[in-house]
């Protein structure tokens, strides 16, 4: 997962940007995959400049209004054999419920460090729901590489939206 305060695209680089209660999303895409989605601080909502951003910032909207909603968005290609092995476990986590780093590492027989890393280098977050994956102790562990923060409020908020807290 990324965020746009930690070199990624300023605001005025995001094809739509959804607004959240709280947050923003911003959503990068090509012609025919989205690129990357970055949780931002609240800004102005933007709708999309194409067809695909267009597609996500409806998705987008359909996941507020139903945290149960399936994304169906194409995703550019990204990451190593591993963090794609990962992030398939976190796709297969069904919205309400939550896995431990150390369930998604047992299961590909690794690390819960390991796990970690792969979800803060997720590209796609919501669509890649790594919000759900938490600490041994069922305490929200990091996310997006940080341990406190407005991220964590982020997370704090899907996981409320989505009936798991």
């Amino acid at each position: 997962m990324t965020n746009a305060s930690i070199g990624h695209p300023g605001a005025a680089d995001y094809d739509a940007i959804v607004s959240f209660p709280g947050f923003s999303v911003g959503v990068c895409s090509d012609d025919e995959t989205i690129v990357a989605i970055d949780f931002l601080e609240p800004c102005d909502a933007r709708e999309g400049r194409q067809p695909l951003a267009q597609a996500a910032v409806r998705q987008l909207h359909a996941y507020l209004k139903d945290p149960k909603f399936v994304f169906s968005l194409p995703l550019a290609p990204a990451g190593t054999d591993f963090q794609r092995k990962v992030w398939k476990g976190i796709a297969a986590i069904r919205p309400g419920r939550t896995r431990t780093y150390g369930e998604l590492a047992e299961g590909i027989k690794s690390s819960p460090r390991a796990v970690g890393n792969a979800c803060g280098a997720n590209p796609y977050p919501l669509v890649v729901p790594c919000h759900r994956v938490v600490a041994a102790n069922q305490g929200l562990g990091g996310f997006a590489r940080n341990r406190g923060g407005f991220l964590l409020d982020v997370k704090r908020w899907l996981l409320q939206h989505e009936g798991s807290r």
